[in-house]
């Protein structure tokens, strides 16, 4: 909504569907202001976590497991070789593609994004208990994996 003061429609302003969409797009501001407050984006992240969490990886084995398309990983790689934040090797089984590695300025990164994340999820889930946080990771989980045709 435009003006944040104004208020919807009560004929939709329950839905499950606004009520989602409206928070995930707090959420997503949030993120967003707390990675461009240390000079990153939401790429960086997913990009420096999951070579922390599994290893160097092609750009295309990345681009997989990061859920990052392959158009943009390109351009985060760059960013991020450009910081010093991960770097590009040659794959010596294939020397037609590289390999991508976090750097121990990498590993800092993502240590300083971290710390932003869990900022943003104590402003975003300030109202609710741990209790009723902990419930709404798990229906929001269910609800994705159902979605992702995990169930």
């Amino acid at each position: 909504m435009e003006n944040p003061s104004e208020q919807a429609p009560a004929r939709w302003a329950s839905l499950p569907t606004w009520l989602l969409t409206r928070t995930a797009d707090h959420a997503h501001r949030l993120v967003g202001d707390g990675f461009s407050a240390v000079g990153a984006r939401g790429y960086h992240y997913r990009l420096l976590a999951t070579l922390e969490e599994l290893g160097p990886a092609s750009q295309a084995a990345l681009g997989r497991r990061s859920g990052i398309h392959l158009s943009d990983m390109v351009a985060t790689i760059n960013e991020l070789a450009d910081g010093g934040l991960v770097e590009r090797a040659p794959d010596p089984a294939d020397r037609r593609r590289n390999i991508i590695s976090l750097t121990a300025a990498g590993e800092r990164q993502l240590r300083q994004l971290e710390e932003r994340l869990t900022e943003t999820q104590e402003e975003l889930l300030a109202p609710l208990s741990p209790e009723e946080r902990q419930r709404l990771t798990e229906l929001l989980s269910r609800l994705l994996d159902h979605h992702n045709g995990r169930t």
